[in-house]
């Protein structure tokens, strides 16, 4: 057992507490006298030390420690929260941030001590007011902790004993050994606890050998259990060393031990033990509390924050039964649910190869056949669900950190902005979330330093002082919409077109016959800027060639609208999964060919007398709108198979706002497909997203219609 093994359990949690501790000081700046977040936040930092402490990262812990100890006073009534508070307590939360991406990277925090933050944040505790040592009384042990809980001394009593267990106790009494029992509870606000009773476990060992725990080792390990546990351990060493290395460990309320007497136990009959045993000794307890702890400096450090955090239990209901109450939230690990989607992949294949046999002449009068075919469909794609179901996470995870980005913007640009957001909720594929918050990152930067006006400038418009940024997610189909507003000046096109006239990407001939829309996308070419100068912020060119990469990779699109000083609006498309979809199966020359459901608006059966030319472009007109036609076995570069060539077969597919018709040869139907990527193997055709495997074992290419229009 190794603590190593908590590394990916520690990181997803610090992540977590950091993003926490950075909305809540948040909050706190906008409302300094809330006690409620002040709280919040306490209890975040104190849970983070304890975590660091325990994975044994000590320059994270110290750095927490101290910004615990100024908001416990903060707490207490003895600090006021000032501006400058606010910004130290961010600059701490950056360096934490440092440790967790070094722990990422190399499973080790780094060498930075971050000496200058926390000089300055015990500058702030020592310039406080004249109430240091009233504020100390909070951290006092109550009166009830120094009593041990009824029946902790003697839970080792309650331990079923084994005959064999029974003979190893006997003989170590006989050779001079120790025999302990003792009682270990954790911290009621413990994150990892299984990871505290491992160092638990770990302590004692190094004094002695554990004979049996209650729990099981296994069940400990597995936090198969409430807050405390019990060992009965054989040690040369004395009680009160057992105890103080037990209780040194991080976030330990209490360790209560005393001598085993075999006579005590209740499955241990006394007619087995012949001599005389002496008199047990009186229970010892050491409170994991700063006034009666005699372990290790580090502990006593940790120790006066820990009080504060048993938070008091008078308004905490507890369930009847003794029985641990269960979360029902699990994490389970990337690679398992991408284990159980290439299963879910393969039934898929299997299903759709017994949809091909049945459809031979032998099998489909055979009903039987049949009906296990459509059990197997509706079995698999109830599996299918549910597995998106388990895959599929809010996006709040990745937005819930630019509010504190735009606070930050807001002060390095001396810009007046506020950011708005909704749609937190809104679910994507794991696989996507992870994806997106660069492109987001990209999008609202760029609206805070080019977006926006300076003070001066919105006051000459009529602007409010306060420039809005709005950042809105919502479901649309089988896509989730991504939108990043702001009410600044909007994009210039005249100075996009000369400044791409300038860098010789287009001719002042082109840029005479493009259209706004088309001007306005050459911001998405590499290293294209409008800024006259490079700042830390921008300027660079990179941010929206990235997006518009990174979104692409996802299958997904942008696309921009401005209006000169009124603003701009930035919308992400992106798929709700990148996995298994419903995707309509077709026929192009002699390949078969997929389009997914999600880009299909209607079916059509086009004369071919309708086909009009338009700017030497083949279009149709179609309930009103002038729709341009895309032949697709030119596109391809195959041999159209339609006999009939009065007709044509046409997919209107849509793209934002546009719609296009891809001309096919023949139609097959709606099919559940799995996405198989082509890795390396294509990168210069675009318009093909991937790949999939039919139920007769051939390959069918995935058309990506966003490419094609």
């Amino acid at each position: 057992m190794d603590v190593s093994q908590y590394l990916e359990i520690f990181l997803d949690e610090a992540r977590e507490h950091l993003q926490n501790l950075n909305t809540r000081i948040m909050e706190l700046e906008s409302d300094p006298e809330s006690m409620d977040t002040i709280n919040e936040i306490f209890r975040a930092a104190h849970s983070l030390k304890g975590m660091a402490g325990t994975m044994g990262y000590s320059r994270m812990q110290t750095l927490t420690h101290d910004m615990e100890n100024v908001f416990s006073e903060v707490r207490n009534g003895n600090l006021k929260v000032v501006p400058e508070m606010v910004d130290l307590l961010f600059k701490c939360l950056d360096a934490l941030e440092e440790y967790t991406d070094n722990i990422q990277n190399s499973a080790d925090e780094g060498t930075n001590d971050n000496e200058p933050l926390i000089r300055q944040l015990n500058d702030f505790l020592s310039g406080r007011d004249g109430g240091v040592k009233q504020g100390n009384t909070a951290h006092a042990p109550a009166a009830e902790s120094a009593a041990p809980d009824d029946g902790a001394g003697n839970k080792w009593d309650e331990i079923s004993l084994e005959d064999s267990q029974i003979r190893v106790i006997k003989e170590a009494r006989n050779q001079g050994k120790n025999i302990y029992g003792l009682n270990v509870r954790i911290h009621e606000a413990c994150i990892l606890k299984a990871a505290r009773a491992f160092l638990v476990f770990k302590a004692v060992e190094g004094l002695g050998e554990i004979i049996i725990s209650d729990p099981s080792a296994q069940d400990v390990e597995d936090e198969k259990f409430d807050r405390d546990f019990t060992l009965i351990i054989l040690s040369d060493a004395e009680l009160d060393q057992v105890i103080a290395a037990a209780s040194a460990v991080s976030e330990i309320e209490r360790v209560v031990g005393a001598p085993i007497e075999l006579e005590n136990n209740k499955n241990y009959s006394a007619a087995d033990e012949a001599e005389e045993s002496p008199a047990p000794e009186e229970v010892k307890q050491v409170s994991a509390q700063p006034s009666e702890s005699a372990a290790e400096p580090a502990a006593a450090a940790s120790a006066p924050a820990a009080a504060p955090a048993a938070a008091p239990k008078n308004d905490v209901k507890k369930p009847a039964s003794n029985k641990p109450v269960v979360n029902r939230t699990v994490r389970v690990d990337i690679e398992k649910l991408d284990s159980l989607m290439n299963l879910v992949s393969e039934l898929i294949i299997a299903k759709n190869s017994l949809v091909a046999a049945s459809s031979q002449e032998e099998t489909a009068v055979n009903s039987a056949f049949n009906e296990q075919i459509e059990y197997l469909e509706s079995v698999t794609t109830n599996l299918h669900e549910s597995v998106m179901k388990v895959r599929m996470v809010p996006i709040e995870s990745v937005v819930t950190k630019f509010p504190r980005m735009i606070r930050d913007l807001s002060k390095k640009l001396d810009k007046k902005m506020e950011l708005y957001m909704s749609g937190e909720e809104t679910e994507l594929d794991r696989t996507v979330v992870d994806e997106i918050g660069d492109p987001l990152m990209h999008l609202l930067r760029n609206s805070a330093d080019h977006g926006l006006e300076s003070a001066e400038v919105r006051a000459m418009r009529g602007k409010p002082a306060v420039g809005s940024i709005f950042l809105d997610a919502y479901q649309e189909g089988n896509n989730v919409i991504i939108e990043v507003r702001d009410d600044g000046n909007g994009i210039d096109v005249e100075a996009v077109k000369a400044k791409a006239i300038e860098r010789g990407a287009i001719t002042p001939e082109q840029a005479a016959n493009m259209t706004d829309k088309e001007i306005i996308s050459l911001l998405f070419l590499p290293s294209f800027s409008t800024a006259k100068q490079v700042t830390d912020v921008s300027g660079r060119g990179v941010g929206l060639d990235v997006v518009k990469s990174k979104i692409e990779s996802l299958s997904g699109e942008v696309e921009v609208k401005s209006q000169l000083g009124v603003g701009s609006t930035w919308t992400v498309r992106l798929p709700l999964t990148l996995a298994i979809i419903q995707a309509l199966m077709v026929v192009v020359g002699d390949e078969k060919y997929a389009i997914s459901l999600g880009s299909i608006q209607t079916l059509e059966d086009i004369p071919a007398s309708d086909v009009k030319l338009v700017q030497n472009k083949e279009v149709i007109h179609l309930r009103g709108s002038v729709i341009p036609l895309i032949r697709l076995n030119k596109v391809l570069d195959v041999e159209s198979s339609n006999k009939d060539e009065a007709n044509l077969i046409v997919v209107i597919v849509k793209k934002g706002d546009q719609l296009a018709g891809l001309v096919i040869d023949e139609l097959i139907g709606q099919q559940e497909i799995v996405i198989k990527s082509l890795g390396k193997y294509i990168r210069q055709c675009k318009f093909i997203s991937g790949a999939t495997i039919l139920g007769d074992g051939e390959i069918a290419l995935i058309l990506d219609a966003n490419a094609l229009i």
